[in-house]
């Protein structure tokens, strides 16, 4: 349960960068830190203490299996959180050689 906890604390760290930075590149790495929290928390889901691999194979009467989904679902999760990432640093750089900052106050003050 703490586990859960922390992961939890660690996504509103996430969100507390999003939404309390002004500087773009802050807000980027808050993204990565939720979308990495997120990742964590499915990781733990599909966790089972004890548990095997499930490949077919004998002597399987009592043996206790890892739902392989999540971290499927976490593998995907990774690509496309690259992906994301990538593609708002690269935002963020292209928004810095035009206005010369990183800081969003002052790129909506200057309207062109």
């Amino acid at each position: 349960m703490t586990v859960y906890l922390l992961c939890i604390l660690l996504f509103l760290i996430g969100l507390y960068g999003v939404v309390a930075k002004r500087n773009l590149i802050k807000i980027v790495i808050g993204l990565a830190i939720m979308e990495y929290s997120v990742n964590l928390f499915l990781i733990l889901v599909g966790y089972v203490k004890g548990g095997t691999a499930p490949i077919l194979s004998r002597n399987l009467a009592n043996k206790v299996f890892v739902d392989p989904l999540p971290q499927a679902m976490v593998l995907t999760a990774i690509v496309i959180g690259l992906a994301t990432t990538s593609l708002l640093l690269a935002i963020a750089i292209r928004l810095y050689r035009k206005y010369k900052t990183f800081d969003i106050r002052e790129i909506k003050n200057l309207k062109g």
